[in-house]
Parts: C-alpha cells; sequence; structure tokens
C-alpha cells in the first residue's frame, strides 16, 4: 500500500505565507482529484479559519498527539471534514503551549504510518510553526519534501536562511530522504526592487531551478480568509486564485513521482 506522500510548508519567520500556502495549495491539490489532508502544526489554528470550520471546545486536535504520553491517540481520531471535496484537517489545539510535551521527533511520523491513512489519503500538508521547535522538527522528520514560501523581504530571506540550516541537520539525522519542493516568493512584484533582489539572492544561494513561479499580491487571499474559504472558492478568477492553481499544476507532476531529480538540498 502507497504511503500518503507528506508536504511541510515551512519558513522560520513568521509572515511568510506559510498557511496561505497551505490552505489553498491544499485546496487546488484537491480540485486536481487528490484526496488531501492539511495537517495545522501551528497553535494559531489559522487553517481552520482559512477552511471556516470551527473547532470545538475539548475537540481532539493534532497536538494531542505530541503530550509527554500520547494516550493512544491516532490521527484520523483528530481528522475533520471540509466543505471542500477531497480535502480534510486535523487542527490545532490554540491552547497548546510550543516547547511543552514530548521531545521525540518521530511522533508525528509514526502516526502518519497509520495503515488508516493510506487508504484514506493521497497527500499531507503540513503547516508548520515558525519556531525551532518539537513541531518543526517533526514536520520536517515526517515530510517527504519542503516547501518554503518567503515574502521577498530581508528578514523572511534570513528566515529561509535559518530554515536551511535546521534541514541539514534533520536530513543527517532523521530523514536523509527529505528534498526541497521549491522556494515560493509570496506578495512577488517583479516591478519592485527590493522583490527582485531578494528573489535573486534565493536563486543565487539554493538554485534558480528551485525558485517557484510567484504568488503575485492579491487582497482577495485576505477577503477569502475572512469568509472562511479558500481563494478558488471565494474568487476564482483573481490572480491569487491563478497562481495558486499554476503552482498546483506546477508541482503534481512531481508529487507523483516516487523520486524528485534535482530537487535535493545537496
Amino acid at each position: 500500500m502507497k504511503s500518503p506522500r507528506v508536504i511541510a510548508v515551512c519558513n522560520r519567520k513568521g509572515g511568510a505565507g506559510k498557511t496561505t500556502t497551505a490552505v489553498n495549495l491544499a485546496s487546488e491539490l484537491a480540485a486536481l482529484g487528490k484526496r488531501v489532508l492539511l495537517v495545522d502544526l501551528d497553535s494559531q489554528g489559522h487553517c481552520a479559519v482559512g477552511l471556516g470550520l470551527k473547532v470545538a471546545p475539548g475537540a481532539a486536535t493534532v497536538h494531542a498527539l505530541f503530550g509527554e504520553a500520547d494516550g493512544g491517540i491516532g490521527l484520523m481520531e483528530v481528522v475533520q471534514p471540509s466543505c471542500i471535496e477531497r480535502l480534510w484537517l486535523a487542527p490545532a489545539d490554540q491552547l497548546f503551549e510550543h516547547g511543552s510535551g514530548t521531545r521525540d521527533p518521530l511522533r508525528l511520523a509514526q502516526a502518519l504510518a497509520d495503515a488508516a491513512l493510506a487508504n484514506q489519503f493521497d497527500l499531507v500538508i503540513l503547516d508548520t510553526p515558525p519556531s525551532l521547535d518539537i513541531l518543526l522538527l517533526n514536520a520536517l522528520s515526517a515530510a517527504h519534501w519542503v516547501l518554503v514560501p518567503y515574502v521577498p523581504h530581508p528578514l523572511s530571506f534570513e528566515g529561509v536562511r535559518q530554515l536551511m540550516r535546521v534541514l541539514f541537520k534533520v536530513m543527517s539525522v532523521q530523514n536523509p530522504d527529505l528534498k526541497i519542493l521549491g522556494f515560493l516568493p509570496m506578495t512577488a512584484a517583479d516591478h519592485i526592487r527590493q522583490h527582485r533582489s531578494i528573489s535573486a539572492d534565493v536563486s543565487r544561494q539554493f538554485g534558480a531551478h528551485r525558485v517557484l513561479g510567484g504568488i503575485r499580491n492579491d487582497i482577495k487571499l485576505a477577503e477569502a480568509f475572512a469568509v472562511g474559504k479558500p481563494v478558488r472558492h471565494y474568487a476564482p478568477g483573481c490572480r491569487g486564485a491563478q497562481d495558486f492553481a499554476a503552482l498546483a499544476a506546477s508541482l503534481l507532476p512531481v508529487i507523483d513521482c516516487t523520486e524528485s531529480p534535482g530537487s535535493s538540498l545537496i
């Protein structure tokens, strides 16, 4: 049985567009026929907001996996359906304290090995916190690929560089098969000199072939979150929806392959 392919959406800098990317990419891949599980590891819980889901007080969340003793809870027990066909959510616990709980970096990988997940899902997308804690390490240890959104700004670029240092450590110990799916410019505007400069820096340091087509600045992306819908279901003709659709279409051939030549870190 083929296990779901796992994509971790990461940047060590907050505000880089991780959740916007995770929610909208998950929606686009579901629209392309994939059965997608979106896992919200960030205790802000914004994936549920982006999908218009209310997490009831006391409901099981993905953070239950990371207690000192997990109590035998399985990931399938926290999964909720969304209003989007073929898209489910494992929601976050907004009261979870980052830095608490287990120090086991493989807890999530073990949870994702559940045969029931392989029966129900083709893809798992992990929305991660920006902090360097056990949740980020769990995400990187469990993923096949890492997708790195970044805003073309010096602080976001520094977040990318910090993430790369973490990736090298994870690849040397917990997950030697981890690969970079790509670097994704957010709020991209080629007419702005700083945007061009930062993306050029990313290309020089990590390879131009790893820089993906960007997501242009579009207020509809924020408006979509405000009404609890992925942008393709809120304003399908807008720039943001077009860009995420193009992103999903470009990544699907790689996701469908067992191997992704040329995308590794080394």
